[in-house]
């Protein structure tokens, strides 16, 4: 990279084993001033010497460093993740025009400096593209990671604890069924789902009463 450019900062080798030095010299410091806590496994590093020894690893090994500009606020991260976890194959804003035997919509040339592009299809192929990214049944989209994994739910009840955090009510709490059922226009009570349609059902019903003749 050209030194010369005013926003360069650092290399990036350089700025790992910098942040590393950093790091570990916070923790040398909080541990020399008992504000560190340490429990389960790592009870064994309360002791001076093994805390010692525990940090002379940490330069055994490269740190991994990623400076990249911040974001402007809480409502650019949401966009961000959005993209993301609920993201769908095509967005609406690129389709151009559709009619019954093809689909035009816009795509980017990454190949060529992201340059906007477009594609006409027949409809069969564009839905043979589009069903390509419907996940099969069963695989969830956003996975839980880390403590909140389904596989780990034994370290929740320990955050609680070391927080002095009170655990939910399990019975009292709503178990969101309940809040989503829809309302009576007239009534005013709750609506229970009594059976469910599909949708060749419903249009199969539709031809049915729209074929009936009235013979009065």
């Amino acid at each position: 990279m050209d030194l010369v450019t005013p926003r360069f900062f650092l290399p990036v080798r350089v700025l790992s084993r910098v942040f590393r030095g950093k790091f570990v010299a916070g923790l040398r410091r909080a541990f020399s001033q008992h504000q560190l806590g340490f429990y389960g496994e790592c009870q064994p590093l309360a002791k001076k010497k093994a805390f010692a020894a525990f940090l002379r690893t940490l330069f055994r090994q490269d740190w991994v460093v990623y400076a990249k500009k911040p974001f402007g606020g809480p409502d650019h991260v949401l966009q961000y993740l959005a993209r993301y976890t609920h993201r769908v194959a095509i967005s609406n804003h690129r389709l151009l025009s559709v009619d019954d035997s093809s689909v035009s919509f816009r795509w980017k040339d990454y190949a060529h400096h992201s340059k906007c592009r477009m594609m006409t299809l027949s409809n069969e192929e564009f839905l043979r593209r589009l069903v390509q990214h419907v996940l099969p049944k069963g695989l969830p989209r956003i996975r839980y990671f880390g403590w909140l994994a389904n596989r780990r739910q034994k370290l929740l009840p320990l955050c609680r604890t070391l927080l002095g955090a009170t655990p939910p009510d399990s019975a009292s709490a709503p178990t969101g069924y309940e809040t989503a059922l829809p309302q009576c226009p007239c009534c005013g009570g709750a609506m229970h789902v009594v059976e469910r349609l599909t949708a060749r059902q419903i249009l199969r019903e539709e031809q049915r009463q729209v074929c009936t003749i009235d013979s009065s």
